[in-house]
């Protein structure tokens, strides 16, 4: 174990942990980023809506990020898994892969887990999607479904519409509609389909295209996408650091973007249901930037600030 201790230990490798390690890097900080290969969204083809990399394959959005991280010698990236964060602000010890490293500051980029049902698998990311602002686009004006399981979202289906006319909402038999909200979304142009699920039929010529939405009477309703939010998670290393969560699920963070365990930040898609590549990067960079005026303002206190 190095006595040397990294000024900060990033987990997670995806948007928000590499702007994170690039705000850190060009503070002249010594940082660890750790990288432990299961991104969210392996499944995509690209990374839409991301500025100046619209369009981008999530690999090689990572590419790039890590050879422009390689100009800045305090930033080590290692590919491998963190599995325990102990101690305190200042003194932070972690175990990643076999080796056991300490560091004065963490910062949490990993996410959230997917709880991805069976019946989406074999097409999720192809032709079953979370968010319109990353796929709605190039799929407009095609026949998409919609997955409510909650009543409380009915009333956000027109939203969808913004991408295409032809809209059918499945709540899948987990509840009846009202009929004053059916007869609101009927007069938009919505359709509703509330007997369960049974299967999602592909296409003939391309079975990573969706063709048809089975349900468990057999009937079949022709659609080209369907968007689902699946129950989400978060990762085990952060249930076990016990962090207060709001009420949704989300780690909760200050302004800074900090935890509730002093000299523990976090950015991206485990602090909120906006998620998404640019908007990760942005909190991975927000919780560079604190803590590194923190940090360095401690450092330079106690005269101990050393300089990568």
């Amino acid at each position: 174990m190095s006595t040397d201790p990294y000024d900060a230990l990033i987990v997670g490798g995806g948007p928000a942990g590499l702007s994170a390690a690039l705000i850190l890097g060009r503070a002249r900080k010594r940082a660890l980023l750790v990288d432990g290969g299961t991104p969210r969204n392996a499944a995509a083809a690209h990374v839409n809506g991301f500025v100046f990399r619209d369009g981008t394959p999530p690999k090689e959005l990572r590419r790039v990020g890590r050879e422009q991280l390689a100009r800045y010698p305090g930033v080590e990236v290692r590919d491998g898994l963190v599995s325990s964060i102990d101690g305190e602000r200042g003194a932070f010890t972690a175990r990643v892969g076999d080796d056991t490293v300490t560091a004065r500051r963490v910062i949490l980029c990993v996410g959230m887990i997917d709880e991805v049902p069976e019946l989406y698998r074999a097409l999720w990311g192809h032709a079953v999607f979370q968010c319109p602002y990353c796929h709605g686009w190039e799929i407009r004006d095609a026949a998409w479904g919609l997955v409510v399981h909650d009543p409380r979202w009915i009333e956000m289906s027109p939203f969808f519409t913004g991408w295409t006319s032809d809209l059918t909402v499945f709540t899948d038999g987990h509840f009846t509609v009202p009929d004053e909200a059916r007869a609101a979304l009927t007069a938009q142009g919505i359709s509703i389909v509330e007997r369960p699920i049974r299967a999602l039929v592909p296409r003939d010529d391309d079975p990573t295209r969706l063709a048809f939405i089975e349900l468990d009477d057999g009937a079949r309703v022709a659609r080209e996408a369907l968007f689902a939010h699946p129950k989400q998670r978060q990762t085990p290393l952060v249930t076990a650091m016990g962090l207060a969560l709001d009420d949704m699920g989300f780690v909760t963070v200050d302004p800074a973007g900090q935890t509730s365990r002093p000299g523990v930040y976090a950015g991206g898609d485990l602090l909120t249901m906006r998620q998404g590549a640019l908007l990760g990067a942005s909190a991975g960079a927000l919780a560079a930037y604190s803590l590194n005026h923190e940090l360095t303002m401690e450092l330079a206190r106690e005269g101990s600030l050393r300089r990568a």
